[in-house]
């Protein structure tokens, strides 16, 4: 969709996933924190007690924000990234009501959350070799404990090929 609510709906995703960011987080973005330009693009996410972080953003995500950016018109003095239809920011509630038009849309049979793709991003870092403390960084937990959540997942599929796997 090449409306501007069909753009941003798209970078929203994207961000979401690429950089495992909180849907507050992503919400209360503006064009500020976003430097995609640079050899490595970056977004400035502030998390829990305004912790902030600085996580890289993949070639996907550059490209949709990008798409979003030139086609978004700017709201009424919002210094908001994501905006609404009235040129407000876009609150976390109509974030939520994007993610599940699209997973609808994909016709996923499973209940879809930002928290889903912030999970996605995690276990799929890890299933590609990143450690739990860099994943903790980017998510920006205080505590590997609660990052360790994720590598659960990662055990049961390795348990999945060991045993198809080992005689």
């Amino acid at each position: 969709d090449d409306s501007p609510i069909g753009l941003r709906d798209a970078a929203l995703l994207e961000l979401l996933y690429a950089t495992g960011a909180r849907v507050s987080e992503a919400v209360s973005l503006s064009a500020d924190d976003l430097d995609l330009s640079g050899d490595v693009p970056v977004v400035r996410l502030f998390g829990k007690g305004r912790k902030e972080r600085i996580v890289p953003v993949g070639s996907f995500a550059v490209d949709a924000l990008d798409a979003y950016r030139v086609r978004a018109a700017r709201g009424r003095g919002s210094t908001a990234f994501f905006l609404n239809s009235r040129g407000g920011a876009l609150s976390r509630q109509s974030a939520w009501t994007a993610i599940r038009r699209a997973a609808e849309a994909a016709q996923l049979g499973e209940r879809v959350s930002p928290h889903t793709l912030r999970h996605s991003f995690a276990t799929h870092l890890l299933e590609g070799g990143a450690s739990v403390r860099e994943v903790q960084e980017l998510l920006g937990h205080a505590s590997v404990a609660t990052t360790q959540i994720y590598t659960q997942v990662t055990a049961q599929a390795l348990r999945e090929v060991f045993t198809l796997s080992h005689p």
